[in-house]
C-alpha cells in the first residue's frame, strides 16, 4: 500500500445506476464439459454458476433492478445448476432481458427433454430447485415454464420500475 500524504484526499465514486430500456440486460453463453452417469461436474463448470450468477447481479444493479437481485441469482443459480447436472450438455446460454416491464431470464442447454419439478423428501440432497423457482417467480408476480422442445428454461418476473 502507498504511503499516505499528509493534506491528500481520495475520492471514490459510487456507481449510478442507469434505467435499461428494453432488451438484453445480459446474453452469455459458455461452455461445459458433458457429464456422464452420477460424475459430479468439472470443478470450473460448477464455478462457472457462481461467475454468471454474479455477472446478472451486477447487471441488474446497473439497470437500477437492485430489489430483483437476491432473487435472480437464487433463479440463476438453480437454473443453470439444473442444466449443467441433467442435460448432458456442452455448452449453456444464460439470458436476461427487460420486456415490457417483465424482467425474462432464459436458460438454454440446448438439450431436448421434459423438464418437472419433483417432489424431494426431507433425505433428499437435490432436487428441489424448480420448486424454489417456482416459489420465487409467484412472489415477483410472474411466471415461468419450458420451451416446447424442452430445451429452455424461462422465467418472467416483473420488473421495478427503475427498470424499464
Amino acid at each position: 500500500m502507498p504511503p499516505r500524504v499528509a493534506g491528500a484526499t481520495t475520492a471514490v465514486r459510487t456507481p449510478r445506476a442507469v434505467a435499461c430500456r428494453d432488451g438484453d440486460v445480459m446474453n452469455e453463453r459458455f461452455r461445459v464439459a458433458p457429464r456422464r452417469g452420477d460424475t459430479p461436474p468439472r470443478a470450473e463448470d460448477a464455478h462457472r454458476v457462481g461467475i454468471m450468477r454474479r455477472v446478472a447481479a451486477a447487471r441488474l444493479r446497473y439497470c437500477g433492478l437492485d430489489e430483483l437481485v437476491d432473487d435472480v441469482m437464487t433463479i440463476v443459480s438453480e437454473l443453470l445448476t439444473n442444466a449443467l447436472l441433467h442435460s448432458g450438455t456442452t455448452e449453456i446460454e444464460l439470458r436476461v432481458a427487460l420486456d415490457d416491464g417483465s424482467l425474462r431470464i432464459e436458460v438454454c442447454d440446448g438439450q431436448e427433454g421434459s423438464i418437472q419439478p419433483k417432489p424431494a423428501n426431507d433425505n433428499d440432497q437435490s432436487g428441489r430447485g424448480l420448486a424454489i423457482v417456482e416459489g420465487l417467480v409467484q412472489e415477483n408476480g410472474g411466471k415461468w415454464g419450458v420451451s416446447d422442445d424442452g430445451t429452455t428454461v424461462w422465467c418472467l418476473l416483473a420488473a421495478p420500475h427503475g427498470g424499464s
